[in-house]
């Protein structure tokens, strides 16, 4: 049966822990806002001591509602990125999602993390299994409001748009599996430029934050020049456009730190959204 999505789709330094206050939405003119970001951080590649508290510091000072991180790993000597992150940054709540089972030592996935209160949340694992790639998803109640975010990191050979396309099927289906007409967000990194022909379906439900808020721009980079041999746009935030009005959306840990070492080898991307 249809549900009103696709009516719609048819008709058109380094912070101590619990030392952030909690970031409030505000109301405007067109609805409550909430800002939202995306960010790989690279798992433990690179020295991982010197970039955490890059990663953490570019966080902290967005101070976003919701952050979805992508390749998150926890290992033996190596405690849950994404629940360190946030346990840094104070006041996040964490949705961990890995295709690896819970008592294994060595996890790698995707997390939500998420100051606003927590309604629900779910996962999916995306085809192929061997791929190691999931889907996040977390409610959150915005002043009274629910809103659905979607994480996730899809298969990364450039060549290997067939297997996009499926886990892109995947996670059209979970989203379609909840029940309630929240609106709703995709966010993460998912390794297409955004007019590859396997991201169409999302389009069709979807608009690009960041094309919204800068529709005459440049197309900038989300992979880091000297760690990729392209430069291309491959992390998103994707938005319902009946649904949320763009506010400002930009990339972010675009700098280099110590000894021209960056925080990870994408930039992250963030967006501040006015829910309709």
């Amino acid at each position: 049966m249809l549900n009103r999505r696709h009516l719609i789709a048819a008709a058109g330094a380094l912070t101590a822990p619990g030392a952030l206050a909690a970031c409030a939405s505000t109301p405007s003119a067109t609805g409550r806002e909430v800002t939202v970001a995306t960010f790989n951080i690279w798992h433990d590649m690179g020295v991982w001591a010197t970039r955490r508290p890059m990663v953490i510091r570019a966080l902290a000072a967005l101070n976003a509602d919701i952050i979805g991180l992508q390749e998150v790993l926890q290992d033996e000597g190596l405690p849950n990125q994404a629940e360190d992150i946030a346990q840094a940054l104070g006041g996040y709540d964490v949705h961990f999602v890995s295709i690896d089972p819970p008592g294994q030592a060595r996890r790698y996935g995707n997390a939500v993390l998420s100051r606003l209160p927590v309604l629900a949340r779910d996962e999916m694992k995306l085809r192929p299994l061997d791929d190691s790639r999931t889907a996040a998803h977390v409610q959150v109640d915005l002043d009274g409001s629910p809103v659905d975010i979607f994480n996730t990191h899809l298969h990364w050979r450039q060549e290997g748009g067939a297997i996009r396309a499926q886990q892109i099927a995947d996670l059209l289906n979970f989203i379609d599996s909840r029940s309630d007409d929240a609106p709703s967000l995709v966010i993460g990194d998912m390794n297409a430029v955004i007019d590859w022909p396997e991201f169409q379906p999302l389009l069709a439900r979807y608009d690009d934050a960041w094309r919204l808020h800068n529709p005459t721009a440049e197309e900038p980079t989300t992979l880091v020049p000297g760690l990729h041999q392209t430069a291309v746009r491959i992390d998103h935030v994707l938005v319902e456009t009946d649904r949320f009005t763009v506010r400002d959306a930009r990339l972010f840990a675009t700098e280099a730190y110590a000894a021209g070492v960056y925080p990870s080898d994408h930039f992250g991307v963030m967006a501040r959204l006015a829910v309709r």
